[in-house]
């Protein structure tokens, strides 16, 4: 769903996620030291818990989402973990990021 807090301003948040609640998606490049439970999409993998530029992949989801949104339609999100930090995948990859509608 779309939220807005003055921390991360405009972004999503998950619902229906069974034993969990405020699942966040915004940027961030290293998951250790930004994040607590939350989501950050990044461009490229650079090693375990970590990518490079966040923000963009971030706002191309953000649209991709709010688009959506606004149209009514669901919206579904797929998490999955990298086996090998070395195989490195791209936002536009079309195996890596699929369109979550």
């Amino acid at each position: 769903i779309k939220r807005y807090s003055e921390k991360f301003g405009w972004h999503l948040a998950l619902k229906n996620v069974p034993e969990r609640d405020d699942i966040l998606i915004h940027p961030a490049n290293d998951a250790l030291q930004e994040l607590q439970g939350c989501i950050a999409p990044v461009s490229k993998l650079t090693g375990q818990g970590k990518g490079i530029q966040s923000r963009v992949a971030f706002e191309q989801l953000k649209a991709i989402a709010f688009e959506a949104s606004a149209r009514k339609e669901s919206i579904f999100i797929t998490i999955q973990s990298a086996i090998n930090a070395d195989k490195t995948e791209t936002a536009n990859d079309s195996d890596s990021i699929k369109r979550i509608i």
